[in-house]
């Protein structure tokens, strides 16, 4: 049989699945196939176990939906580059390309943060394909109208609600996330740079002005993304639209009081809600008393200021502590002195909340020599089996903050789920990857929720 030349990536498609044409990442490299999948859902035909699941066959384009159906060959547990380890469905289906067509197993993912929607790997190559990897789509591409063809991708009239996105960076992945969300929705959705958004007070005619002059007044809600340096000006902002009248996913004040970590843990404890054991004080002389109140070392010492896992440090001896808290305290920088969880084992859950439930949750492990479970940190994420006590507690929790769209972070301990921090801007990247759900979706539809809008 002669084999097929390919490029690095090809079209392909797959005719049991209704995908008339998805482009492929080429990678002898990988052993196994996997496309990309979401919503996926088990069930019974006969006998034989099988999935729905939906596939968004073109990249950066989540208006496109196709809903399939597939028996289960196999489940395998796979790590991706990026880290992430899951345990992935297995499907069999027929491949097409340049009039080939033969039988390849895939694997279902979320591959919403890659460059191709779809990964063909060695096994489904042996014996076909010989990769050329200096050329691309050695089997012809397609136009945007034949694409426009396949799957009807013209653009729709909406009908939806005005939806304005505050934030600093466009680019993000969870930004652009919520983004094609609010399209897919049928809403229409904008970006809006914070720092280019200005007020004017006035008690008869208040207005929200963007770069520009364009008045932003018409916005039925706005979803708060604020970065924490600029967490003063973005509540303002905020806080001004809801006086204005237009609703906010998060308001001023829940994302004020959640960006103080110790007003926050205040807060928390105040309600019973379990925390690490945690000190805080202002002047040098208390820092011994200050270690003891929290068990002695190890312990952990953070800055009150700090984001993302910055200005975290585990002091592992007593005279460690010491001259580290001094350390600070001679910057006049104010820190919190909290326990070290030694049976945590560099672990902790991320659940995410979205008005009053949880619809995801992950476990998070410190990269090799690390001792926080940080995602910027090289740590790896996995899906996980949270208990009652844990998804009551994250709930509990987003609600005492006043957050309707929270991050919640847990440390199992031995005397329970311990409540680390709650975000009031959690990223979605790590989450969705993770657990293959769809974030972003269901923040836009807690928006059609509360506003009561339904599609006409």
């Amino acid at each position: 049989m002669d084999k097929i030349v390919v490029g690095s990536e090809e079209w392909v498609g797959m005719r049991e699945l209704h995908i008339p044409a998805i482009k492929a990442r080429v990678d002898s490299g990988a052993k196994t196939s996997s496309i990309h999948a979401l919503n996926i859902q088990r069930f019974k035909r006969g006998s034989k176990m099988w999935v729905s699941f939906e596939i968004h066959p073109l990249q950066r384009n989540r208006r496109v939906t196709v809903r399939c159906e597939a028996p289960v060959v196999d489940q395998r547990v796979v790590k991706s580059s990026s880290g992430f380890s899951e345990k992935r469905y297995v499907i069999s289906t027929m491949l097409s390309h340049r009039g080939h067509e033969w039988e390849v197993e895939l694997t279902l993912a979320n591959r919403d943060s890659m460059g191709y929607r779809m990964l063909l790997g060695r096994e489904a190559m042996l014996g076909r394909i010989l990769v050329d990897p200096s050329a691309s789509c050695l089997g012809g591409a397609f136009t945007k109208e034949q694409l426009e063809a396949f799957y009807g991708t013209a653009q729709k009239h909406r009908n939806g609600l005005k939806i304005g996105l505050l934030a600093s960076n466009p680019d993000l992945y969870s930004n652009q996330r919520i983004i094609e969300a609010g399209l897919e929705r049928g809403h229409e959705i904008q970006f809006f740079n914070i720092r280019q958004c200005y007020m004017k007070l006035d008690a008869e005619t208040p207005e929200v002005h963007h770069r520009g002059g364009e008045v932003l007044n018409e916005l039925d809600a706005v979803i708060p993304r604020i970065r924490p340096s600029i967490t003063f000006y973005g509540c303002a902002l905020t806080r001004f639209f809801e006086a204005i009248g237009v609703y906010a996913l998060n308001g001023a004040d829940a994302i004020t009081q959640s960006r103080d970590k110790l007003y926050s843990l205040q807060l928390l404890a105040k309600s019973g809600i379990g925390i690490p054991t945690s000190g805080f004080a202002s002047s040098p002389v208390e820092t011994k008393d200050l270690i003891d109140m929290v068990g002695g070392a190890p312990l952990i010492v953070k800055l009150l200021e700090g984001t993302q896992g910055k200005g975290v440090v585990l002091a592992e001896t007593r005279k460690a502590a010491e001259s580290v808290i001094n350390s600070f305290k001679s910057l006049k920088a104010n820190l919190l002195v909290q326990e070290f969880i030694k049976e945590a084992a560099g672990k902790d859950l991320r659940l995410f909340v979205i008005r009053g439930k949880v619809v995801a949750s992950m476990q998070r492990e410190a990269a090799p020599g690390e001792f926080r479970a940080n995602m910027h940190m090289g740590g790896s994420a996995s899906v996980v089996k949270i208990t009652p006590e844990e998804r009551k507690l994250a709930i509990q929790a987003a609600k005492v903050m006043g957050l309707k769209v929270a991050g919640v972070d847990i440390i199992r301990s031995a005397r329970g789920p311990l409540l680390l921090e709650v975000n009031s801007s959690p990223g979605l990247e790590g989450i969705e990857n993770a657990t293959g759900k769809d974030i972003a979706s269901q923040m836009i539809m807690a928006i059609e929720n509360k506003l009561k809008w339904t599609p006409e």
